[in-house]
């Protein structure tokens, strides 16, 4: 099979968007809310206004830079050069392989809810991730079609019991158990950045049509579409199961529940309702996952294609895949893994997995400030530069937030993770000039 006929369309490009977006964050964050109120539905609008924001600019870049894996790598490469496309590519690509063995683990974790062996047995709960880790990497190496079609089968089913919950509990909807405005009794405007971030994360994956852009079919029009499309549908579906929740579930119940989806879900179908949204739990981070060790090759070997990174990132096999890449980032993902073998560990392993969050934020800001500077440098003609600039500052405005809602030590520590970058880059610059 030649790489051109692996070309996917919009349905499993937007897939992709939705996938990458919709992990098992959305199943705890009506939780995490209930004690501020229904003020936390300004946290998601405010945030999905940011998303669509960050959305409609790769999108129109994807219009600019076509034909071009990398998305993020390859917008900000664009716009700011070499450099700043490594560290980019650095830190995202890092990012990702430690997020996938934290999206494994979530994985092992719903499914104990099946096999409660799983909770006690820390050996057999490694080794189910490691074999899934694996799945995937066989999966992707056979190429973004077969990658592809099991990505729209895990959305399709993430979906339903998200849906399930939406349409059924507005039968079981009761007024009383609506919170008031601001349960903190604090100032709104004080609240409203809290709640706000608590949503942000839920949002970090919009960018995903775009880093495997050179394998999708007429990706100037499918990437926009399936970016705004993805980021439009997630939204929807995160502020809808955030109300039903909020008028099905007494706040007190919801505040203290460790899986409110499960929960109300109990209520409207009983104990397989609760088995139905574990599933759906389980599917939902084994989606974001197959996006994950995706990009472990799509990203590098966009940058090894530029001789930014070591050639071996960008050897494709018969289909197209970039096999070593997704093998040598699954296995530092087990290495990762193993960490959790030992108990001490844990803890390390979850500082690590928090840090790199500002390594997926970066990026949005890098890539919101390069589409201006693209846009002069190439001469692209444009009709309305008030529109341009202003939807470029809006982004970076957003992302300097994002950033900013992350936290000193996510920053400071993600900053280090980044200048760990500068020995390889002037390695790669060595070698290019011999």
């Amino acid at each position: 099979m030649n790489q051109k006929s692996q070309k996917i369309g919009l349905i499993t490009a937007t897939s992709y968007v939705i996938g990458g977006m919709i992990g098992a964050g959305i199943f705890v964050i009506p939780a995490i809310l209930a004690p501020y109120g229904s003020i936390s539905f300004l946290g998601w609008l405010f945030t999905a206004c940011g998303a669509l924001i960050l959305a409609k600019i790769f999108g129109n870049f994807s219009k600019i830079i076509k034909d071009k894996s990398g998305g993020p790598y390859a917008y900000s490469k664009a716009g700011f050069g070499d450099f700043i496309g490594f560290l980019v590519a650095w830190g995202y690509w890092i990012a990702i392989w430690v997020s996938n063995a934290a999206l494994a683990i979530t994985v092992v974790g719903a499914l104990s809810f099946f096999f409660p062996v799983l909770e006690s047995d820390s050996v057999i709960r490694v080794l189910i991730g490691l074999s899934l880790i694996w799945f995937l990497t066989g999966l992707n190496a056979r190429g973004i079609k077969d990658s592809g079609k099991f990505q729209v089968i895990t959305t399709v089913l993430k979906l339903l019991p998200l849906f399930f919950v939406i349409i059924m509990g507005l039968f079981l909807f009761d007024i009383d158990n609506f919170p008031a405005f601001n349960l903190t009794g604090k100032n709104d405007f004080s609240v409203l950045p809290i709640v706000a971030a608590a949503t942000l994360y839920a949002f970090l994956g919009l960018e995903c049509a775009s880093v495997p852009a050179a394998d999708i079919k007429n990706p100037e029009k499918t990437i926009p579409k399936a970016t705004l499309i993805g980021t439009i549908i997630v939204a929807m579906v995160y502020v809808l199961s955030t109300f039903v929740l909020f008028g099905v579930l007494p706040m007190d119940e919801l505040a203290s529940s460790a899986s409110p989806f499960a929960d109300a879900a109990r209520l409207i179908g009983g104990d397989l309702g609760g088995y139905f949204v574990a599933g759906g739990v389980a599917i939902s981070a084994i989606g974001c996952l197959n996006v994950g060790v995706l990009f472990t090759g799509q990203i590098p070997m966009a940058a090894s294609q530029d001789q930014l990174y070591p050639r071996i990132f960008g050897k494709l096999n018969k289909n197209g895949a970039p096999v070593f890449g997704l093998i040598i980032g699954s296995l530092l993902t087990t290495a990762i893994m193993l960490m959790n073998l030992s108990d001490g560990l844990v803890d390390q392993f979850k500082f690590i997995a928090n840090i790199v969050v500002f390594a997926n934020l970066i990026p949005y800001l890098f890539v919101s400030a390069a589409y201006v500077l693209v846009l002069i440098e190439r001469k692209i003609p444009v009709k309305n530069w008030i529109k341009v600039l202003t939807l470029s500052l809006l982004g970076i405005t957003y992302s300097l937030w994002a950033i900013y809602g992350a936290g000193e030590e996510s920053a400071l520590f993600g900053l280090l993770l980044l200048l760990l970058g500068i020995p390889v880059y002037v390695l790669m610059q060595w070698n290019k000039r011999k």
